[in-house]
């Protein structure tokens, strides 16, 4: 499936209706889960570049994607799915999101590994990725 900048980072496991202003599963705001289907192709394409400059930034120091075309061969191969559109640094986001905990060869994704890279590193990933969209959320709704 071919994606643009508006397609939704929906990972279809939404903490919103547990009461969290921030999704730890797509890291939206509430609001923007809610109105999501009523937001124009900009207005969408403004929340995945938010997203996608948080991945670049925690990913940037961490790996360096040495075979962009292998690292989307074997997305496509193990059904991950990822956003095309964007940065492909987001997609080892979306690999190790995948993933899980259990162990990847980075190499055979044609990604290098800039640090230690263990399954804790996902979780810690993901919890980087949520506390700026939580900081974001918590600046964003004080100036208001």
């Amino acid at each position: 499936m071919q994606k643009n900048r508006s397609t939704t980072p929906c990972l279809g496991i939404c903490s919103t209706t547990y009461g969290d202003d921030v999704c730890k599963g797509c890291k939206r705001f509430v609001h923007e889960i809610i109105g999501w289907p009523k937001f124009s192709q900009d207005e969408r394409a403004l929340v995945n570049d938010r997203l996608e400059k948080f991945k670049i930034l925690i990913l940037k120091d961490r790996f360096k994607i040495v075979d962009e075309d292998l690292l989307q061969i074997k997305l496509k191969e193990n059904a991950i799915n990822y956003n095309n559109s964007m940065d492909s640094l987001t997609w080892i986001f979306d690999l190790l999101r995948a993933a899980g905990s259990q162990s990847l060869d980075l190499q055979q994704f044609g990604i290098e590994s800039l640090m230690t890279y263990d399954p804790s590193t996902v979780k810690n990933i993901n919890k980087e990725l949520l506390e700026l969209s939580e900081a974001h959320h918590e600046r964003y709704f004080k100036k208001l």
